[in-house]
């Protein structure tokens, strides 16, 4: 381990009899009130763990409940100016399978679309198609809302 020299200023230079330093050799496993933060060359660091944000062990994502197993496709517009985009819902996955499913639902639709929150949206109404696609990839499928 690389030792630090941190200098401070001596007792008796507080009091103006002495206009000397004293030096102080600390090992960096003595400063335990530092801890790094942020460095340009690792990244961020989770300040629990203190390993890289994406190798941290406390801050994973807790598990989605589980549903009733049946997935759902409906269509949504509000707070997208009138837009409407196919939401589905209750897929029994993780984020990163749900990123899968989705490029495998947006090529077949030829649409763009994303994933939120344990949901995916796909731009425009395809529900009929949705529905069909999911179906043959072995979901319980229900079409809901209007």
């Amino acid at each position: 381990m690389q030792e630090q020299k941190i200098f401070r200023p001596c007792t008796a230079h507080a009091t103006g009899t002495k206009n000397e330093w004293d030096e102080t050799i600390m090992t960096r496993n003595h400063q335990r009130d530092t801890r790094l933060v942020y460095s340009t060359e690792h990244g961020g660091t989770c300040p629990q763990c203190n390993q890289k944000l994406d190798r941290c062990r406390c801050r994973k994502a807790p598990a989605r409940p589980a549903g009733d197993g049946i997935v759902r496709v409906s269509r949504a517009t509000k707070g997208r100016k009138g837009k409407g985009v196919s939401v589905i819902t209750g897929i029994p996955a993780d984020d990163s399978e749900l990123k899968q499913v989705a490029k495998v639902l947006k090529q077949k639709c030829g649409s763009g679309g994303t994933v939120k929150a344990g949901t995916i949206e796909i731009q425009g109404d395809h529900r009929d198609l949705l529905v069909a696609e999911l179906k043959g990839m072995g979901y319980t499928v229900k079409r809901s809302g209007g």
